[in-house]
């Protein structure tokens, strides 16, 4: 497959910016083979839906500029729906478990939680922040907004906030022992 085509799939599969030293270890490039094909995708980009934002030490790939009120439209649509089971579901395991890695929160539902993750961010409920370890993952938090709109000052005030987290802690601790979600990042 053409080094482009793999830089591009590589930047979509992340969908966050990534340390170019990073992309030349994993492609096995130079800093100046990387740069040239940094260069032609940018190129190739030019007319299409994504560009690539490029800093000193990064890389990401973003939508083109011109989408900017098409993308402000469909996240203003998105804001106005309901969040679902699948949205209350996550943001349940996040205001219980909080501080919690996608993978624990992926463990618990069964499923993948990338996209509500993202809707949940959008609206203001949940934040994300960059592990501390080393690791390249995130931990997701509750925001103060989400306890202003559950009308509470402190998480411990939700309805049976100790039964529901150690029944969590118990879930999560069996399947710990089958299955350590860290190593799925």
């Amino acid at each position: 497959m053409e080094l482009t085509a793999q830089l591009e799939g590589l930047l979509f599969y992340r969908s966050v910016p990534v340390k170019k030293a990073g992309l030349s270890q994993l492609l096995n490039l130079t800093e100046e083979q990387l740069e040239v094909a940094l260069s032609d995708l940018t190129t190739r980009l030019e007319t299409g839906g994504t560009r690539l934002l490029i800093t000193d030490k990064e890389v990401q790939l973003v939508t083109a500029p011109e989408l900017d009120e098409l993308i402000e439209s469909i996240r203003r649509d998105e804001l106005n729906r309901d969040i679902g089971r699948a949205g209350a579901e996550t943001l349940a395991i996040i205001l219980y478990r909080e501080p919690v890695s996608r993978a624990e929160i992926d463990l618990i539902r069964g499923v993948n939680s990338s996209f509500i993750l993202r809707n949940l961010m959008i609206r203001g409920l949940i934040n994300r922040s960059m592990r501390q370890d080393g690791l390249r993952s995130y931990f997701y938090s509750i925001t103060p907004s989400l306890l202003a709109h559950l009308g509470i000052t402190k998480k411990t005030d939700l309805p049976g906030y100790e039964e529901m987290t150690a029944r969590l802690n118990s879930f999560v601790a069996k399947a710990d022992d089958k299955f350590n979600p860290d190593e799925a990042i």
